[in-house]
Parts: structure tokens; sequence; C-alpha cells
């Protein structure tokens, strides 16, 4: 049987995995950070109304610039991001992912390198690694925040075309100081100069507010966003950038033509117009995410700080036998690979007080 590295792909393909976590058939499913919420039944109907009115123009291509979706997510950045931004300053494609990959096509690719600061969200290197772009893995503390004078030493030594930022952070849930960005923003300027993305697909669960407003006056800065998490639209594949006006010119040199379908677009207009209804579900797992952090210390557990909708806890000598007995007891959480932790998604109250069950069982069992 021929196995993907028998073919003839590139090099730094070769003994990779794909992205993924584990999609099984369990009463409770709290690995992926996904809003729990099902959309309500207004915007349900909404949704329909606008799909049936695009799917009366299927036969033409959909608007190829997405000028009122990018001006709607204009609006809503401005509305919630405390600064203006104008429909030019804004890109959209199919998820975040896309996003991020227009930008590694862009200012990437071949004998170009990204830097970011492990462990944060997989999909950085392995969007670098299929775009041709070099990886370097710089340093985190062990409370998994960054060591800003590490990290502006890592800059100084690689001189990367590209550096990722995470706030709040994938799979810690940690957030950035502003201070933090503007200081490595400073760094990759001067050392090549180099874009820098802070990637914000959780932003709205957190306690600070969005890193938008460091984009004044710097071209170089992009802030990547995704209707996924707070708007309850993962299968949406709905993801934005904010970002100076040049680098949407530039992102738009290596997009596909018509990438955003009539029917995305419709979908995603939709739940702009209920923005009001979908952040009171954000206001809810923030609560539930918070009780996540007390319940776990509260059976000893070390639980990282957490501006997500996630939460971080361990740390268990074998992480891999806890998350298998925690799934024994119907609930299924991430194993990330930080070493003796392991990660779980804020779900309804019903959800996380399952979860909650189970930890203190095997917690129980472990004693």
């Amino acid at each position: 049987m021929t196995r993907i590295d028998d073919l003839p792909i590139r090099d730094e393909l070769r003994g990779q995995s794909p992205y993924g976590a584990p999609q099984l058939h369990v009463p409770v499913l709290l690995n992926t950070n996904e809003n729990p919420y099902p959309l309500p039944d207004e915007l349900v109907d909404r949704i329909a109304e606008r799909v049936a009115e695009a799917a009366r123009q299927l036969n033409r291509y959909p608007d190829r610039d997405a000028v009122e979706l990018r001006t709607k997510l204009a609006d809503y950045l401005s509305a919630t991001g405390g600064v203006e931004l104008a429909t030019g300053q804004v890109w959209a494609a199919n998820g975040s992912n896309e996003v991020l990959q227009q930008l590694l096509q862009a200012f990437g690719g071949p004998g170009r390198s990204a830097l970011g600061f492990d462990p944060s969200y997989s999909m950085h290197a392995l969007i670098a690694r299929g775009t041709g772009t070099e990886w370097i893995s710089g340093p985190r503390r062990a409370d998994f925040s960054i060591d800003l004078d590490a990290a502006l030493a890592a800059i100084a030594e690689h001189r990367p075309n590209v550096v990722f930022l995470c706030s709040p952070n994938n799979p810690t849930g940690t957030a950035l100081d502003g201070s933090v960005v503007e200081a490595v923003y400073e760094a990759a300027q001067a050392a090549r100069p180099s874009l820098v993305i802070v990637d914000e697909a959780y932003v709205e669960f957190s306690h600070h507010a969005s890193l938008l407003t460091l984009l004044e006056g710097r071209p170089n800065l992009v802030v990547s966003r995704t209707m996924s998490k707070a708007f309850g639209a993962a299968g949406l594949r709905l993801g934005y950038l904010a970002a100076d006006p040049a680098v949407v010119d530039a992102v738009q040199l290596v997009r596909l033509p018509y990438h955003l379908s009539a029917v995305t677009q419709a979908t995603a207009l939709a739940c702009l117009e209920h923005t009001g209804t979908l952040l009171g579900y954000v206001a809810e797992l923030k609560a539930q995410r918070d009780r996540l952090v007390g319940e776990l210390r509260g059976m000893g557990c070390e639980v990282t700080e957490s501006d997500a909708n996630f939460v971080q806890f361990g740390r268990f000598e074998d992480t891999r036998a806890v998350w298998q007995a925690i799934l024994d007891r119907g609930v299924l959480v991430r194993d990330n690979g930080v070493p003796g932790m392991l990660r779980v998604t804020a779900g309804t109250d019903a959800e996380n007080t399952a979860f909650l069950d189970a930890m203190r069982a095997v917690l129980k069992e472990m004693q």
C-alpha cells in the first residue's frame, strides 16, 4: 500500500500529520472550542431568507470582493474594538485559516521564514510549511506567557519575514498585553521589516480589550478574527482580518477568484444582523469558563489563566491516561500535546457539570 512519504511530495511535508481533533460520538463534546449554543430560531430564519435571495442568482459569480460583508465586518469591529475601521481595512475568507494562508502566500513562501511562540495554535506552523515558509519556534515561559527579552532576541537572530502572536493564545488561553505586541512589532521592523500577525480568534471571550487599537501607524500589523467561536458559526467557515489597506490589497494578489461563495456571504451577513444576541451567549460562556477555572482549582488542579472559551488544566504524570478516563465517563476533552496538561472547552451548564463530575471521579481514583 502506498504511503504519503512514498509520493513525490515536498520534503518539508514528509513525516507530518494533518491537523485535527478526534471526532468521537460521546454525550459531551468539549474538545474543539466550539460554541455550544445553536443559533437562535430568528437568526436561522433570517439566514434562510438571505440564502434564498442569493440562490436566485447562483448562476452568477458572487461579489468577488465581498464589499457588503467587509463593510458590515468593519462596522462590527468599529463598534466593539475601540477603533474606527473602513471597508478597505478589512478582508474576509473561508475561515481564519484561509486568511492566514493568504497572508503567508503573500508575505512568506520559499526562502522566507515565520516565527511563532510555542505552544500555540498548531495551524500557524502547518500553514507555514504548506506555503513553503520555514517555521521557527520561539520560547515561552513556564507559565506560558511570552518572555519578551527572549522573543526580541529570537527576532533579532532569525530576522523572520512573518511573526505570529496569539491573544488569547490557543491552547493555553493566555492573553497578551499591548506593550508586548508593540515591542515585538518594533523589533520585527528593525530586523527586517516583518509582518506581525495577532491571531484574535478568541478575543470576544477575553477579560481584556482587543489589540485592534494598535493598528494605527503600524502598516505591517495584522489582526485576524473568526466567526467560528463568538458567533457560534463554526460550520460557516468565515474568518477575517483588519490591517492597513495595503495589506488587504496584497492578499488579493494571491486569493483564488470568487473565493467566498454567495451562500457564505449571505449567511455571514445574517449573523452580523444578530450580534447582540450572539454576544449575549458569549457572556454566558465567559461565566462558565470562570466556573471551570474555579472548580478545577478547587479540586487541586493546576489551571492556566484563561481569556478564551476553554481552560488548560493539569498537571498529570500521564495525560493520555487521564484523557481516556474522562472519555470513559462520556466527556471528550483535548490532549494538545502540552506536557502534563489537557484542555476543556467551556460548554453549557449541564455539559460543564458532566465534565466536572467526571474530573472528580477521575481524581478520586488517582488518589
